[in-house]
């Protein structure tokens, strides 16, 4: 069953009564961009990723350069991360919550302004394919727990154990003392957030995560809600987060970014901005870790953090460069 159009239409009509009024009043807004369009045309394909991710933004890249949509290239780069059980924060081999349940949150967004997303799901290896579905074949936008996963089953995807023998490991050794404290920049990889242009301009994102190590059970992060791991506008741009999920909720981050692109800052001005908001609303910001990365309809892309540590990945001009990023607490 495909969405259906009229839900479509009452989520945009409640979202620009909860913006209001005088934001728009004073907008000002990129150029959007056409196929003919000397302004960014050198500057896409491109694909820019959280973290030291190379292998999977050559595969969103490789999709891009096969001529399809960035929607697919983001399908495709997560992915790689996702079977990737050597890395402990997505998909297979993710630390588990407080019960040793690896529980998976994951969204993908599409130019067009579609939004999929699954939560709190278990047993199953790529949550932004199933989140891809949701988007595509329900009309809804976002299913959880063991809905997500019948959900996921039904649709041909097969059960999978995620807790591998390190993870769990791991997690038997953190029962000892059961301590919970965020730690900033764990094995300098968590959520990996994507976004892409493809060959005619148009923009998708995707975020992908296991969540916290060691999380109450049933807690869900920012990285599959609309608007805080994740917002895409094709007429302006996109912006994903990493980090401790609570902080870029209680300030809806990437939302905010793309409003701020919107007004005409840049996509550095823009992160930093919103690292900024987050500071600026929680003095423990020290024992908590945030990264941002956006990118504009000119393909012109910033990322920012709280601490030191983060990194992006960028693939553009046929160029895929792991990048350290700018920080805010130099100490």
């Amino acid at each position: 069953m495909k969405r259906r159009k009229f839900i479509q239409n009452a989520s945009l009509s409640t979202l620009g009564i909860a913006v209001g009024s005088t934001l728009f009043a004073s907008e000002k807004k990129l150029p959007i961009l056409d196929n003919n369009s000397e302004t960014g045309k050198d500057n896409y394909p491109l694909v820019i990723a959280t973290w030291n991710v190379k292998e999977s933004t050559q595969a969103a890249w490789e999709t891009l350069q096969q001529g399809k949509s960035a929607l697919d290239a983001i399908e495709q780069g997560c992915r790689i991360e996702e079977a990737n059980a050597e890395g402990q924060s997505v998909g297979i081999g993710g630390l588990p919550d407080r019960d040793g349940n690896v529980t998976l949150d994951a969204c993908i967004m599409d130019s067009k302004g579609n939004y999929g997303a699954v939560v709190y799901l278990q047993n199953i290896l790529h949550p932004i394919s199933v989140a891809r579905k949701v988007m595509e074949d329900t009309p809804h936008v976002i299913l959880a727990g063991k809905g997500a996963e019948k959900f996921a089953i039904s649709e041909g995807f097969k059960p999978v154990d995620l807790l591998t023998e390190k993870s769990k490991k791991d997690w038997e050794e953190w029962k000892k003392t059961s301590k919970y404290k965020p730690i900033i920049n764990i094995e300098n990889h968590d959520t990996i957030g994507m976004l892409a242009i493809d060959k005619n301009g148009d923009i998708a994102g995707g975020c992908t995560t296991s969540g916290l190590a060691y999380k109450m059970a049933g807690r869900v992060g920012d990285s599959p809600i609309i608007g805080a791991g994740l917002f895409i506008d094709n007429e302006v741009g996109g912006a994903t987060a990493t980090g401790l999920g609570e902080e870029v909720l209680k300030t809806v981050g990437s939302f905010l970014i793309v409003e701020l692109m919107r007004q005409g800052k840049s996509p550095q001005e823009a992160c930093e901005e919103a690292i900024g908001r987050i500071i600026h609303k929680n003095p423990d910001y020290k024992d908590f870790q945030v990264g941002y990365i956006a990118v504009n309809k000119r393909g012109e892309t910033g990322f920012y953090s709280i601490h030191d540590g983060f990194s992006v990945t960028k693939f553009q001009n046929d160029n895929n460069e792991n990048i350290p990023s700018d920080f805010y607490d130099k100490k």
